[in-house]
């Protein structure tokens, strides 16, 4: 349920709704807007009769939100949520999308990754992504450096000023990791890990989710959910491909037309991962176009200084050579950076 207070409603009247509302077991969130304060209220509307808030003053309109994700939902809050880094950095909205590069994982080779970090700042990005927690499907596959990851990951982002995006596996390991990143992302395989999401609900981190390998829309929304109910109202989707018919010719089928329709339902930025929508470096171009045209709010791509040798997803990681191309092509895409002037790439 959402209650729409008049545009001159003042700030007792408002306190007196929550209270109200509170005092029934309800939570709820407010949405402070150009013109006027929203309401959102999380509970069971049969402990009360919703529309007997109408008679309050300064009241607008009650509303029942039939979506169950109402804290995402684009009903309960009309304007895109604008994420805001302390280096100027923003994300959603009509902002214009953002760059994420780097390898799939950390390895022990810091030149290598410092190698990627350095030509992912000078294409543009603003964001340096690695695991140092690697989930594999087999257990005998490398899993990541961890903390000595994360100190790599620190070291570049001293050395480049971008942003550490990085992954979070385990609720033990969430101080850890929140000593070192900028960023915390959870991975497909734990969108619906309900104690992890309920974890980061409770950090001040900015969290990317992204979409599990099954799993639709609206259960890809109920665990953005999940982080908001618990106070984070800093989410970044991300759509990095599902589960298809024929996934021997693409490791995934990238679900591009997910993005307009998650803008349609929900306020929250989402981005496009084209590399593990694919699986296949040739197609990260091509895909990265078509979500950025679709509306992405960002690409999140994975570049590694020798892919062939790469300990995770080699074949779907772009070498630096690559990288820069593509990068060049998709800056002009967005317009952010003008290539055409050969002495310089100044912003427009």
């Amino acid at each position: 349920m959402i209650i729409i207070m008049e545009p001159n409603a003042t700030a007792q009247q408002i306190e007196t709704v929550v209270k109200a509302l509170e005092n029934k077991g309800f939570k709820t969130v407010l949405n402070h807007g150009d013109v006027m304060t929203v309401i959102a209220a999380i509970g069971d509307k049969r402990l009360i009769e919703p529309h007997s808030f109408q008679s309050y003053e300064g009241v607008r309109s009650v509303k029942i939100i039939q979506e169950p994700y109402k804290l995402a939902s684009r009903e309960g809050k009309q304007e895109d949520t604008v994420i805001e880094f302390s280096n100027g950095v923003r994300i959603g909205g009509l902002e214009k999308p953002v760059m994420i590069a780097g390898p799939c994982c950390v390895e022990k080779d810091l030149d290598g990754l410092l190698q990627v970090a350095e030509a992912a700042k000078e294409m543009g990005c603003q964001f340096l992504r690695g695991g140092a927690f690697k989930p594999r499907t087999s257990p005998y596959d490398f899993q990541g450096l961890e903390e000595k990851a994360l100190e790599y990951l620190a070291i570049a982002r001293e050395k480049t000023g971008l942003l550490v995006v990085t992954e979070l596996m385990d609720t033990l390991d969430l101080d850890m990791v929140s000593q070192y990143a900028d960023v915390i992302q959870i991975g497909a395989r734990n969108m619906q890990n309900f104690k992890l999401l309920k974890a980061v609900g409770k950090c001040d981190k900015p969290v990317i989710l992204k979409r599990g390998a099954a799993a639709t829309i609206r259960e890809f929304l109920l665990a953005a959910e999940h982080i908001m109910y618990n106070g984070n109202d800093k989410v970044i989707l991300c759509e990095r491909g599902i589960k298809g018919v024929d996934n021997t010719s693409t490791r995934n089928t990238l679900d591009v037309a997910a993005i307009p329709v998650i803008k349609k339902y929900s306020h929250l930025p989402i981005i496009i991962d084209p590399s593990h929508g694919t699986g296949r470096r040739y197609l990260i171009e091509p895909m990265a176009k078509a979500g950025l045209i679709v509306g992405a709010h960002g690409v999140m791509m994975e570049v590694h200084h020798d892919p062939e040798n790469a300990s995770s997803d080699g074949a779907q990681s772009l070498s630096i050579p690559m990288f820069k191309d593509i990068a060049k092509r998709l800056n002009k895409l967005i317009g952010r950076i003008d290539y055409d002037n050969k002495h310089s790439m100044s912003m427009v």
